[in-house]
């Protein structure tokens, strides 16, 4: 089992920066991918980016390529989201989740899920 709990969340103006950091605890996160995805309102859970634990190979869905990064600190145990030039699109709930094994996308892929962190940019 792994514990997932997400902070850094806020209310930000379109163009400013925000830091979520994702806190893992249970067992061992050796041979694991974390993802962060987010849902707006009336909107399916989407996928943000991902982070392989063993090797911080990423991957970032094209929306925020440039603008996001993930990043990983082993000694801590957690998983960061720096967001740059935020807009107001990149308004929601963003949530953190785990898997066994290789990076992926989808969101049935992940297990374990955080209970979400409100993300608010306004214009």
């Amino acid at each position: 089992q792994v514990q997932l709990v997400e902070s850094g969340g806020g209310l930000v103006q379109a163009g400013d920066s925000l830091r979520l950091s994702c806190a893992a605890s249970g067992r061992t996160l050796s041979s694991s991918a974390i993802g962060w995805f987010r849902q707006a309102p009336g909107k399916e859970r989407e996928f943000v980016s991902a982070i392989d634990w063993t090797t911080g190979n990423t991957i970032a869905a094209d929306s925020v390529k440039g603008r996001f990064t993930i990043s990983r600190d082993a000694a801590k145990n957690t998983v960061d989201l720096q967001m740059n030039s935020l807009k107001p699109e990149d308004t929601a709930v963003y949530y953190c989740a785990a898997k066994w094994g290789p990076l992926r996308r989808s969101v049935p892929a992940y297990a374990y899920w955080g209970q979400g962190t409100q993300v608010t940019v306004s214009s």
